[in-house]
């Protein structure tokens, strides 16, 4: 069935013409001026109590979150965390500038490659869009700058994120990436990702790594308070 005769029905079925003006005004308002849904409360604080509230909710589904006064001090907090894990010093990025400019030269054991992950990588390293307080999410644009196949290829992921990104709800970050991108280049694609992949299909027993990373860093820059 062709896609006239299925929008056909749907106008038959819903007793409205095709030339009905009033519904194409409407349309076209709601995507001129998206609606706010509820704001919860939860997140509504100052921001040293919102990024605690980020990282207390992403640590209570499975994250690890660390602090770090500036972005110079992310080469090191990544660097240890690969100890930590007994991780190989190695990590893929993408062409990001944010984490191009930072002295990786500091940590000369780290083999550092540029660009989409082939499903080989072990480790991903991104720069978030924003953080989402409430729920401890993570929201992270596509492009080449952090490439959505390093949110989901690689066993790790370490994400850094701005203290001064984190939102209180998930409504402000869609209100802040609609301008900062604008109508018509907005990102092919928005993850939102709360907590490393699970999956609880298998006699209900949560499984940390099913559909992507097993293990999910964050790394809160500028957070100290």
């Amino acid at each position: 069935m062709s896609r006239d005769a299925i929008l056909s029905r749907i106008r038959r079925s819903l007793g409205v013409a095709a030339t009905d003006i009033d519904r194409r005004a409407t349309v076209s308002d709601r995507l001129m001026r998206p609606p706010r849904g509820l704001i919860p409360k939860r997140g509504q604080l100052p921001p040293a109590e919102r990024t605690r509230l980020f990282a207390m909710m992403a640590e209570r589904v499975n994250c690890t979150v660390a602090r770090v006064a500036d972005a110079e001090a992310i080469p090191e907090a990544v660097a240890d965390y690969l100890r930590g894990r007994n991780l190989p010093a190695a990590l893929r990025r993408g062409a990001d500038p944010r984490l191009a400019a930072l002295p990786w030269d500091g940590q000369p054991q780290l083999a550092i490659s540029v660009g989409p992950s082939d499903g080989q990588d072990m480790v991903g390293l991104s720069h978030a869009f924003a953080g989402v307080a409430e729920t401890g999410t993570l929201v992270l644009v596509s492009g080449e700058d952090n490439p959505t196949t390093l949110n989901f290829l690689p066993e790790y992921h370490i994400v850094v994120v701005r203290a001064e990104e984190i939102e209180g709800d998930t409504e402000t970050v869609w209100d802040r990436l609609r301008r900062v991108y604008g109508k018509g280049v907005m990102p092919r694609t928005v993850n939102m990702v709360t907590g490393p992949s699970r999956s609880g299909d298998i006699e209900q027993t949560i499984l940390l790594g099913a559909h992507g990373p097993r293990s999910l860093h964050i790394l809160v820059v500028g957070a100290q308070d």
